[in-house]
């Protein structure tokens, strides 16, 4: 049983009837004060920068498939500002708001998520994630001084581990919290 205000007020019922206010409250219409409406305002962000931090993580290291190609001192530079602003610009505020937003969505959970495992899996994933996009910033950095060690070959299979990634998140998140 939930513990709720003294008193039969509408916000009362509001408590024990499924939502509980919360920290978020704040007279918000975003939230309407309670948890299960932040969790969804929170997951769908988090699906929004989600997309956009997968788009620059699908697009860099193809950037650098054609850097790696590339001959001439002006498609060089071009190559050059065009990871640069994407990487900046794009995928690491991306990153950012898509972890932020994603445990905005956790800490408002209506389930209980923290002891699923289908849900360390997905962490694990996002954790290597993480990895691959500080190493992109790592690649970059190589060919912003002209030390690039790899070929364009190299860039094309290094390109496709977000795929398997992308395609392991997606499957936990949507079939692990109805596997139970």
């Amino acid at each position: 049983m939930r513990w709720a205000p003294a008193g039969k007020t509408a916000g009362a019922r509001r408590w024990r009837e499924g939502g509980g206010a919360g920290i978020i409250r704040a007279g918000s219409f975003l939230f309407i004060g309670n948890f299960t409406m932040a969790f969804y305002w929170f997951k769908a962000l988090h699906l929004v920068f989600m997309v956009t931090w997968f788009a620059g993580l699908f697009y860099l290291p193809r950037l650098f498939v054609y850097h790696a190609a590339a001959t001439d001192a002006a498609g060089i530079e071009r190559f050059k500002v065009m990871e640069r602003k994407l990487f900046v610009g794009i995928m690491t505020p991306g990153a950012v708001l898509t972890l932020l937003f994603g445990i905005g969505a956790y800490l408002t959970s209506p389930r209980p998520y923290a002891a699923a495992a289908w849900m360390h899996a997905k962490l694990a994933l996002v954790a290597l994630l993480a990895g691959y996009h500080v190493w992109c910033g790592f690649l970059l950095a190589a060919f912003r001084r002209g030390a690039n060690r790899h070929s364009h070959v190299w860039y094309r299979w290094f390109n496709e581990a977000p795929v398997a990634a992308l395609i392991g998140i997606v499957l936990l998140a949507v079939l692990g919290p109805v596997s139970r």
